[in-house]
């Protein structure tokens, strides 16, 4: 109806709108209505722009939380409409490529599963290992984690900027400082079977401080659930929350306040609501509260 009242401008609103069966009033109110979506749609569009200029690899779900927490829910809308927003602006990312954290295929020594089925009975009985990748503004940099499995304490940490065994090696120093150091023989030390942790310089630590050693089975991540919890509690509570860190230096100042919540403020299900600090500490856990048997 606008193109012919822009062609015919003698012909009144009020004839035009007879002609299609409706009010000039309702006419009017759905000009105002499509002015005001393509105001916020435009609003909209300018915030993502400035976003990205900020931290080019945000993605598009922080990208909704971020704005509905600045702007509300009721003006940004829906998950799936601002994906489509994006999507039909050609501002989604492109897929990004898988990255693999560990090796497996190498000529170290692979050490069997000792813990499947066990159940960990004291603080320092068994320990899990990985390395989770933190994106960050220019890139990539990787965290690598020991985690008490009895308390789910964080017990060593290093954010490094590759996934070389000495950044390993650091975490696991951290770790046998905080078990006391000396003889560890009660505890059992789980991890993949990547080359980090079946490097000679990783399995001579082991071994010196008698900590015995177990790797998960072929395709079997699943072996590893512990970290992989610990791993997904980090960034889906924290890390995907907020946007990309600056840098690695940044990274390292906001994970380790993290970490230190993680251990030391943040109440577990699988301990009975308490912390895991405390109950590496000597603390009695809790009963387990996750519904589902098995769950960590």
């Amino acid at each position: 109806m606008t193109g012919l009242r822009q062609e015919f401008p003698q012909i009144s609103v009020k004839t035009l709108c007879g002609l299609f069966g409706m009010s000039p009033q309702a006419y009017y109110k759905k000009k105002k209505t499509l002015l005001s979506r393509n105001q916020i749609k435009a609003a909209i569009l300018s915030a993502v722009l400035y976003y990205r200029s900020q931290a080019p690899s945000i993605g598009g779900l922080k990208l909704h939380y971020e704005l509905c927490s600045i702007y509300g829910g009721e003006v940004i809308g829906g998950r799936d409409a601002f994906l489509n927003l994006l999507r039909s602006e050609h501002l989604m990312l492109p897929p990004k490529k898988p990255r693999h954290t560990t090796d497996s295929n190498h000529l170290y020594k692979k050490y069997p599963n000792l813990i499947k089925g066990m159940t960990a009975r004291y603080p320092n009985h068994i320990w899990v290992s990985d390395i989770t990748y933190i994106w960050i503004q220019d890139g990539v940099c990787y965290l690598h984690l020991i985690t008490d499995m009895y308390s789910h304490a964080v017990l060593g940490w290093v954010l490094a900027p590759g996934l070389q065994a000495a950044y390993t090696v650091q975490a696991l120093e951290q770790a046998i400082l905080k078990g006391g150091g000396g003889n560890l023989c009660g505890t059992i030390h789980h991890s993949d079977r990547g080359s980090q942790y079946a490097c000679d310089d990783y399995i001579g630590l082991l071994t010196q401080h008698h900590i015995r050693i177990s790797m998960t089975e072929d395709s079997k991540p699943t072996d590893n659930a512990v970290a992989e919890r610990m791993n997904g509690i980090l960034k889906t509570e924290w890390i995907y929350g907020r946007s990309l860190f600056k840098d690695e230096q940044d990274a390292r100042q906001q994970i380790a306040q993290m970490i230190d919540f993680y251990n030391n403020g943040r109440p577990h299900m699988s301990i009975g609501m308490k912390k895991p600090m405390d109950v590496y500490c000597g603390e009695q856990p809790g009963k387990c509260l996750w519904k589902k048997a098995g769950s960590i």
